[in-house]
């Protein structure tokens, strides 16, 4: 188990569990991410990770804090940073941008991972019409998002929010990992 700062593990404690939103709002929560700003350098933070500002980044994401989160991340060229960004574009929403990056990161390890996260999802909360492929599909979901973003506080929302959470779950650690894990 990853032993993290002080200030990295009160934002999960506090965010354990909870949906990342589809959709960026105004809802930031302002005094963990300053918390964070003056804690220390992504570099500090996350020693030997595999991309500390990805990681640094994902935290801004997770609290709220779009904009910083996507400058952070806007020249980040590495697989990591390319998903991240992808991500922050598909909460912006802007769709079109999130596929663009996520053609820049291509086959990436977790996604995997993120496919049997959201079959273990749809299996506990299904959806009519959302079918998984083969393999992890980031285009669907990004439909599935625009999908679920047309109808606010339905359950195509909650449930697209749950696989962005898990999405974000193994993305976070994977960049602030050390760089020779696996």
């Amino acid at each position: 188990m990853q032993q993290w700062p002080p200030v990295i593990s009160s934002i999960l404690d506090e965010y354990s569990g909870r949906p990342l939103p589809l959709t960026r709002s105004n809802d930031c929560n302002i005094e963990l991410a300053r918390a964070l700003r003056k804690s220390s350098t992504p570099a500090a933070l996350f020693p030997n990770a595999r991309n500390a500002q990805a990681a640094y980044s994902a935290l801004l994401l997770l609290l709220g804090y779009w904009e910083e989160s996507h400058d952070l991340i806007d020249e980040d060229q590495t697989p990591e940073g390319c998903y991240l960004h992808a991500i922050v574009h598909r909460v912006e929403p802007n769709p079109a941008n999130s596929a663009y990056w996520l053609r820049q990161v291509g086959q990436h390890p977790l996604f995997p991972e993120v496919r049997l996260n959201a079959q273990e999802i749809l299996k506990k909360d299904p959806v009519p019409g959302w079918q998984l492929k083969p393999d992890w599909d980031p285009y669907l979901f990004n439909s599935w998002c625009e999908e679920a973003r047309r109808s606010p506080k339905s359950e195509k929302e909650k449930v697209a929010s749950k696989i962005q959470r898990a999405e974000w779950d193994l993305l976070f650690p994977w960049c602030a990992s050390p760089r020779n894990s696996g």
